[in-house]
């Protein structure tokens, strides 16, 4: 079964531009260019990828990706302005996974969304198989790198792919102090991310409110101020 893909783009041209070229390489593609009506289908249907445009007249991108990062996981690329720096920095922060500015080269997309599919399916349960020495474990805390799965003190967590990665890094370096342009440059690969030095707090931020952790006294994520993060050892 071919991924399913979300276009959302009040650009018509632009929206059939890349159902063209995702079709092509045989996605199946839905296609809106309402923001809106987008949301109405994401209700009904589960999606493997979503591509949001930034400026749209009903509900903007950001909004979209807002809504969308609190019920599902699956990757988000957003498009972006060439001069919308800040637009980056607020997707990345409500959850997004990549961006790509316009004008943008067809093939670019479609590349970068082959690769956030193929590190989605590699952390997703539905397309790997455990093995015992993929398990890391720390004070009730049990994540599976293979099959995108964790756990804390018997309960499942729901983590995006952001997420999932900034707590596997940290918890195969425990007792280590990671910096924040570490994790950007481990997660992202890309100079960018660097610079937006508000992306790595806010997603350690939502992953404490999933671990039921606190700033002052932390159980699992620690703040080294002016240095980074790190888990203490057991």
């Amino acid at each position: 079964m071919s991924d399913k893909i979300l276009i959302v783009d009040d650009e018509a041209e632009i929206a059939d531009l890349i159902e063209t070229y995702l079709q092509n390489e045989d996605y199946s593609v839905y296609k809106f260019y309402s923001a809106q009506k987008a949301w109405e289908c994401i209700q009904t249907m589960e999606f493997d990828l979503a591509v949001l445009d930034v400026m749209m007249p009903d509900i903007d991108g950001l909004t979209l990706c807002r809504k969308i990062r609190n019920e599902h996981t699956y990757p988000i690329i957003m498009l972006t302005a060439r001069d919308g720096e800040m637009d980056k920095i607020t997707g990345l922060t409500l959850g997004a996974d990549d961006y790509i500015t316009k004008p943008f080269l067809p093939l670019e997309l479609v590349a970068r969304i082959k690769s956030q599919l193929r590190r989605y399916k590699k952390y997703n349960p539905a397309h790997t198989e455990a093995e015992e020495n993929d398990i890391l474990i720390h004070m009730g805390l049990v994540m599976n790198v293979r099959t995108y799965e964790c756990s804390l003190n018997g309960k499942a967590l729901v983590l995006t792919p952001t997420e999932f990665s900034i707590l596997r890094i940290l918890l195969e370096n425990k007792g280590s102090v990671i910096s924040a342009e570490e994790l950007f440059h481990r997660i992202w690969q890309d100079e960018y991310y660097c610079k937006a030095n508000n992306t790595i707090p806010v997603h350690v931020r939502h992953l404490r409110e999933k671990l039921n952790d606190t700033l002052n006294k932390p159980m699992y994520i620690k703040t080294i101020w002016g240095v980074g993060y790190k888990i203490e050892e057991a």
